[in-house]
């Protein structure tokens, strides 16, 4: 008679895509009867999750990057939409993606599918208008930032703090000597670890300035070793290539960014996750960002927050220096390097603000508090019958 429930899961990039994982992992856990489709990457492909579009289909950033996409774009949404059509599943978990999962969450909303939304999206720093689209849309918020519930529930949205699942995908504290030696670098070495992002849009605008920040530190550490962990979304060539000519060969390692930090004297990231990874690895570090023109002066207009890096964020004061659009030239990133290589204030300050920031984010268990949430919309499990003889 009735099959096994089926849940829809909507993933876009890397950390959407490992959050999901832990969630449906979770999920699984504690009803071995559901089943799981929808849009992801290799994570959520492990997982056993059917997946009809790759995370990729998605994963671009602003609005240059954006626009030629669009057709395709819309493609896969009309195409989860029909999938969800026929399938009916007891409930949606959209992960992140707030561009793309809200439009998706009107539609699956008028075929009367619960949704649960992994990752708020962060209308508290712009946008905030679309918090009574969320109210219309979203039976539970999962939220993963611990400010972001009273935000929510402020207007009436079913929102709880699950804690950030960040906290348990990074190891756990150690030596710099320690990480060098699991990833098979040099340990005695000084090491600058570089985290340009995980799209290739952010590839072209902010790695060719680290490379340039880099130069300039490494004609002045002679045996400075240059580690960057490379993105599965993104060639080893697409790095390579903006190191040519620069004087400076760089240590490429699969994946594995916050080990690549926790090895690192210091190091320079792109905003977003990483950076918040990068924090809880306990090292110095300098954020950096930049966008087209035109998503910059767009997103200037409606930011609502005095930072951007989510460790300034958490912390309500400026711990980590942020280096935007502009300011991100080699010569800035390069000094503020400088100031922190060293034992001394700057150094000590900042560590221990990033320790005040790991302390504000609680316990690990993010998954599974989000799972049990996620179970509330979802019908109880139906009891097996033992079949007569």
């Amino acid at each position: 008679m009735s099959s096994a429930p089926q849940i829809l899961v909507v993933a876009g990039e890397a950390s959407g895509d490992a959050h999901a994982a832990e969630l449906v992992a979770a999920l699984k856990a504690r009803r071995p009867d559901l089943t799981f489709f929808g849009m992801g990457g290799a994570r959520l492909a492990a997982q056993g999750v059917e997946l009809l579009y790759g995370a990729h289909e998605v994963n671009v950033m602003g609005i240059t990057e954006v626009l030629p996409k669009i057709p395709r774009i819309l493609q896969v949404m009309g195409g989860l939409s029909r999938a969800a059509a026929a399938r009916r599943p007891a409930c949606a978990i959209l992960v992140d993606i707030p561009d793309f999962n809200l439009r998706l969450a009107a539609r699956l909303k008028k075929l009367g599918v619960p949704i649960a939304y992994y990752v708020s999206p962060m209308i508290w720093a712009w946008r905030r208008g679309r918090v009574k689209t969320i109210a219309r849309l979203v039976d539970r918020m999962l939220c993963i930032l611990p400010f972001e519930e009273a935000f929510y529930r402020e207007a009436g949205v079913a929102a709880r703090y699950v804690g950030s699942p960040v906290v348990e995908q990074v190891p756990a504290p150690a030596s710099a000597a320690t990480f060098r030696q699991k990833l098979g670098l040099p340990t005695d070495s000084p090491t600058l670890a570089l985290l340009p992002g995980s799209r290739m849009s952010e590839i072209r605008r902010i790695l060719p300035t680290l490379v340039g920040a880099a130069k300039r530190l490494v004609d002045e550490r002679p045996g400075l070793q240059v580690v960057v962990p490379v993105a599965p979304t993104i060639a080893r060539e697409e790095i390579l290539s903006r190191f040519a000519g620069s004087g400076v060969t760089p240590v490429l390692v699969e994946g594995r960014a916050p080990e690549v930090v926790g090895a690192s004297d210091a190091a320079i990231v792109a905003s977003g996750t990483a950076a918040l990874e990068a924090g809880l690895m306990q090292r110095p570090l300098v954020v950096v960002y930049r966008v087209s023109f035109l998503t910059y002066l767009v997103g200037r207009l409606m930011l609502k927050v005095a930072h951007v890096a989510l460790v300034n964020l958490l912390a309500e004061r400026r711990v980590v220096p942020e280096l935007l659009q502009g300011q991100m030239t080699p010569e800035r990133i390069a000094a503020e390097i400088r100031r922190l290589w060293v034992p001394g204030a700057p150094r000590e300050e900042m560590l221990q603000g990033l320790e005040e920031v790991r302390s504000r984010l609680g316990e690990t268990g993010a998954a599974e508090r989000a799972a049990e949430t996620v179970l509330e919309l979802l019908p109880p499990a139906t009891p097996l019958r033992a079949t007569g003889g």
